[in-house]
């Protein structure tokens, strides 16, 4: 049976944004996170990040960088609450339908978890997050750190102050 999923941005969304973050000193996740995450497992959402990170393809950071940053992001939300990371090292001058806001990486979890997209949400702060989420058949929901002020215009089902009042109207509005 087809379970719904979360996905989620991370830079901006889960944590604070650090332009092409290569230091696991500079993560700090967002306040509330990893509770609001724990709110969403208990329920039976898979947890999901699904992050465009062209850092890597630009030569600004190295793979290895990218764990460690994603490793101390883990370590701070905790590990157990996220059932997968996706991640596109693609700049955006390279065609690649993995780069958000084509959906590859969305689909490429939904096969592997046998998720029903229709059931499920993308959370981001980006018109990028906001078009993938909508090109593979998600509800969305922007939100407003990060980037998310920029883009409230982009077309997202909700629009939520952060991931903690995101996931609130995830919970009033599923039927989980």
């Amino acid at each position: 049976m087809s379970s719904p999923a979360i996905f989620f941005d991370r830079d901006g969304t889960l944590m604070e944004d650090v332009d092409y973050c290569n230091d696991p000193r500079q993560v700090a996740v967002y306040p509330g996170v990893p509770e609001a995450l724990s709110r969403l497992k208990q329920q039976g959402f898979k947890n999901i990040i699904i992050t465009n990170q062209s850092g890597i393809g630009r030569g600004l950071i190295t793979l290895e960088q990218y764990h460690q940053v994603q490793a101390a992001l883990l370590e701070q939300i905790g590990s157990e609450l996220i059932d997968d990371t996706y991640f596109c090292p693609e700049t955006p001058d390279q065609l690649s339908t993995r780069r958000k806001p084509f959906p590859g990486m969305v689909l490429e979890a939904a096969r592997k978890y046998d998720i029903d997209l229709a059931a499920s949400y993308f959370v981001g702060d980006k018109e990028a997050d906001i078009g993938c989420g909508r090109n593979a058949g998600t509800r969305t929901i922007l939100v407003k750190t990060g980037y998310g002020m920029k883009y409230l215009d982009s077309g997202p089902d909700f629009i939520a102050k952060d991931v903690v009042e995101a996931i609130g109207i995830i919970l009033k509005n599923s039927d989980v």
